[in-house]
């Protein structure tokens, strides 16, 4: 009977229309919407890739190896079992121009059958096996714009590559595999395999990877015939990509950063919950007469909270299905742009995952911060008719609402890492927004502490002391301002923070330790020029240099390398290996002990020290490493401390020199000079003297993780503004409901003879100092998270940015002034007579 009489009554409520509940439906839309777009962006790149990817990959599957081409066997097999096989050895090399510029670009050597799916797009238009064809008796090349640009050339003029000439043909409009590329170091240049020969570049032991793309029979089962293809060629090294996943790293980076996105959506759902609950709590507070004329009328308490729950409800969820709208529908509408835009393909379309998600997160967060206010409503009595007080219902809910409420937020919890797949992240930020939460809620007790016994000191400045009045008073709205506005800032802080730091660490700390260049491919005939040049220049203040090889970490104690460390760095893809008999300068030894100079026995493995401890492993573990299709089993016999963010030379991998004993490599080396000039001259002697030779330029690699990070950074921050941008809301929604208090407290003040001035001035006051205490607090959090992140995720060192914390505080203290001068009008305008006459 109770539901269908507050069934009734919650219509009849709603029939006066959205009135207080404005900055609810605006909270719920933005949190929802915020969420939904992520979703739908990171659907899309992933139906996009699903669809396309045979395109993507080149091929219906790719078989990868390290530092050597297919054996006879390997690639009969490939040809028996496939319709087609295309061949491509990708490397690093450098092209020079006829007037000696040169720079480093990314070499694709191709066969005739590439590409096996899609179609490389050149400017100007013609086959790309014309344009190998090359003229004047010199074979031709494409590469892309920004490279010719740099080299200054352009179609038609000639360039070298190694020891041989090649002619620039076209420029390099599309490639279709282009995003199976990854993480390069110089644009791309594509020439034909066969006109690689006499070129020097393709030597033995020379850093190169092939892949061999493969065009399947229609209707192969590609889980099944990769199955085969482990089992029967089992021991050669490969790596296999198909086209279920075309592009792996790719398809990580994007729910990698949709996860993290989502997080930062969810403090904006905490924010817009703050909203929510004052909201609430303010429409509530003016229906204190009519639930109190409800319950003389007989009403018990499952009616009144079923009357005001059916309604939240009700608007819950026209707020829900006006953000999905506005999140999905954005992106939808918006998705040719967006999609020109990306590196990868998108299928733009409205998805139920990442709908349903949103929707599960906006009802979980609207439940939590909505019940309190209804359980307390539930016991306003029948006296507060009479008496206002008696409708004052600050005490705590009864346990059973509390333990509601705990468990809609563990159910919140539970949510957001399923989604997000990201456990560890999903609880440190569930721990960041708990902890800024309660850091706010204190702060804004201290506030209102500090302003009721600050009040009676300030007798001869009255509008401090109506500022802090109203602050400290009853009634204030100190709490929810601080709350949405302070955790906000708190998001937006954290991101500017980390942003910062690592900036400053690629910009500013890393090249001081890091060196000018990275020489690789050199031979070993080749060391002794190249160390006599650069050790008789004087502005070369350290060199350094090893043997490399490559290798794959296929087992560990037996078992799959994938299964020991599932997702960990040094089981992905391949790894430098070295060898050293002496133990190297500036090496610790942290465990175990080196095998020593001389050693020629079994084969021994020194590993580094952290990796080691990340994987679980450490001294008297087998490790089998795959070098150019041979498995070496070797026991750790050392760990050593090997730092990376130094951006030197570093080798997860040592082994004794008599376990890779005629492995065909190659030497690398870094130099570290002191001024560009002399990079420039060794950048000159060293690749006109060894075409084969390339040259990593550290600043330019350096400068392209920077940009990479900028374009993070970003999306992060237009995450955490939609996040400040709803604690806008709630702060404008908390100014609404205090205006009526302050329009009443205007009109006394106008009666004893305060001028508007000196009444503008106590809210300007006002604003400035709950703007102040939240941007104080926020950058506190703030800080506190960046450190956190830079600290422990980031394993970078943290100094305070001191420009983006400044600019926080004064942005809330213009927020909340802005806010509080919107809402200034009306006390200002208000009537003595009208006022004081209507609260009687």
């Amino acid at each position: 009977m109770s539901l269908r009489i507050a069934a009734r009554l919650a219509r009849r409520e709603l029939r006066g229309g959205l009135r207080g509940f404005r900055i609810f439906l605006a909270c719920v839309i933005l949190g929802v919407a915020a969420i939904a777009a992520v979703g739908t962006l990171r659907e899309s790149i992933r139906a996009g890739m699903s669809e396309q990817g045979a395109a993507i990959l080149g091929g219906d599957a790719e078989l990868e190896l390290t530092y050597r081409f297919a054996s006879e066997d390997e690639y009969a097999w490939m040809a028996r079992n496939a319709d087609a096989v295309s061949e491509i050895a990708d490397f690093r090399s450098m092209a020079i121009a006829p007037g000696g510029r040169r720079e480093l670009t990314q070499l694709k050597a191709v066969d005739h059958a590439y590409p096996l799916v899609g179609t490389v797009v050149l400017s100007p238009d013609m086959p790309l096996d014309v344009a190998f064809g090359g003229a004047g008796g010199v074979p031709g090349a494409v590469m892309q714009p920004i490279l010719a640009a740099r080299l200054g050339i352009t179609v038609g003029d000639t360039f070298r590559l190694g020891e041989r000439e090649f002619r620039l043909m076209a420029e390099l409009v599309k490639e279709p595999d282009q995003t199976r590329a990854g993480f390069g170091l110089g644009p791309r240049t594509i020439v034909s395999r066969a006109n690689l020969d006499g070129s020097g570049l393709l030597s033995a032991g020379s850093l190169f990877t092939t892949k061999y793309r493969l065009d399947l029979p229609e209707g192969t089962d590609l889980a099944a015939f990769e199955a085969r293809a482990l089992q029967e060629l089992d021991g050669s090294g490969f790596r296999w990509s198909d086209a279920r996943n075309a592009s792996p790293r790719v398809a990580e980076f994007v729910t990698r950063l949709g996860a993290f996105l989502v997080l930062v959506g969810l403090s904006g759902l905490a924010v817009g919950g703050v909203g929510i609950s004052a909201a609430l709590r303010a429409y509530l507070a003016g229906k204190v007469q009519v639930i109190a004329t409800l319950r003389t009328l007989g009403a018990d308490q499952r009616t009144i909270f079923l009357t005001y729950f059916i309604q939240v409800g009700v608007l819950a969820l026209l707020g829900i299905i006006g953000g999905l709208i506005l999140g999905v529908g954005l992106p939808v509408l918006l998705g040719p742009v967006i999609a020109a835009r990306l590196p990868v393909p998108a299928i733009f379309a409205p998805y139920a995952a990442p709908m349903a998600e949103a929707a599960l997160y906006s009802v979980l967060s609207v439940l939590i911060f909505t019940l309190w206010p209804l359980a307390r409503a539930r016991n306003i009595r029948a006296a507060a008719l009479y008496r206002e007080a008696a409708g004052a219902t600050r005490r705590w809910p009864g346990w059973p609402w509390i333990a509601t409420t705990l468990g809609l937020i563990a159910l919140l919890l539970l949510a957001a890492m399923l989604f997000s797949g990201n456990t560890p992240l999903t609880l440190w930020t569930a721990g960041g927004i708990g902890a800024a939460l309660l850091v706010l809620t204190l702060a804004a007790m201290l506030v209102q502490r500090l302003a009721r016994s600050l009040r009676p000191r300030l007798r001869g400045r009255p509008a401090l002391g109506w500022a802090l009045g109203a602050i400290g008073g009853p009634g204030t709205t100190a709490g929810p301002v601080m709350l949405s506005l302070g955790l906000g800032l708190a998001v937006l802080a954290a991101v500017g923070q980390i942003d910062g730091n690592l900036r400053r660490a690629i910009a500013a700390d890393l090249p001081e330790r890091a060196p000018s260049f990275f020489f690789v491919d050199l031979q070993k005939d080749q060391m002794d020029w190249f160390l006599d040049r650069l050790e008789t220049d004087q502005a070369v203040s350290r060199i350094d240099n090893a043997p490399m090889l490559r290798g794959i970490i296929s087992r560990i104690n037996g078992r799959p390398a994938t299964e020991v460390a599932p997702g960990h760095w040094v089981v992905e893809g391949d790894r430098a290996v070295s060898y050293a008999d002496a133990l190297p300068a500036r090496t610790t030894i942290t465990a175990g002990t080196w095998w020593g100079e001389g050693y020629s026995g079994a084969p021994q493995l020194s590993f580094a020290a952290e990796e080691a401890m990340e994987m679980g492993i450490g001294i008297g573990d087998e490790i089998t490493v795959n070098i150019l299709g041979r498995d070496i089993t070797a026991p750790i016999t050392s760990l050593r401390e090997v730092d990376f963010s130094s951006v030197g030379m570093g080798f997860v991998l040592l082994m004794n020199p008599a376990a890779v004993a005629g492995a065909p490599h190659t030497f690398i080396a870094t130099v570290y000079a002191d001024d560009q000039e002399t990079e420039e001259n060794i950048l000159r002697d060293v690749t006109d003297r060894f075409p084969n030779v390339t040259a990593i330029n550290v600043r330019d690699a350096l400068s392209q993780v920077t940009d990479l990070l900028a374009g993070l950074a970003s999306a992060t921050s237009w995450g955490a503004s939609i996040t400040l941008l709803t604690g806008f809301l709630v702060l404008i929604g908390a100014a609404a409901a205090d205006q009526r208090a302050r329009t009443y407290e205007a009109a006394i003040l106008k009666t004893l003879g305060a001028t508007r001035g000196r009444i503008l001035t106590s809210l300007v006051l006002r604003a400035l100092i709950l703007g102040g205490a939240a941007g104080g607090v926020a950058l506190g959090a703030g800080i506190g998270g960046g450190w956190a992140v830079s600290h422990f995720v980031m394993d970078t060192s943290f100094t305070v940015i001191w420009p983006s914390a400044i600019g926080i505080i004064f942005g809330g203290m213009l927020v909340t002034l802005l806010a509080g001068l919107v809402f200034a009008l009306g006390p200002l305008r208000a009537r003595p007579a009208r006022t004081l006459r209507a609260r009687e």
